[in-house]
């Protein structure tokens, strides 16, 4: 299955703690916890039909620009997020204590 990654809506759903996506009719999702000024990403979850085609990316980007507009400090307890930051360098000082 082929998606289209650019008209992909990415919602973010603070009541449940999480990013998410429905793509014909199934979620994906990154989860996480809000701390003052500390988000942890726990965890991305991609429907095993639509792995492979950057879904988990583009929650990814969603959630780390949700961080970065509000100065918050990411902790990527999941193994993916941290990935992607190490992909995407530029995300890299998120993980970084801000200094006041």
């Amino acid at each position: 299955m082929t998606i289209n990654l650019e008209t992909l809506e990415i919602t973010h759903n603070p009541a449940e703690n999480r990013f998410e996506v429905l793509i014909d009719g199934v979620l994906s999702k990154l989860d996480y916890i809000e701390d003052g000024d500390t988000i942890v990403m726990t965890h991305v979850g991609v429907h095993p039909e639509h792995r492979g085609g950057g879904v988990a990316g583009r929650i990814t980007q969603a959630a780390l620009e949700y961080a970065k507009e509000r100065s918050l400090r990411v902790i990527p307890m999941c193994s993916y997020v941290a990935a992607y930051i190490r992909r995407n360098p530029h995300y890299i000082e998120l993980t970084r204590h801000q200094e006041n």
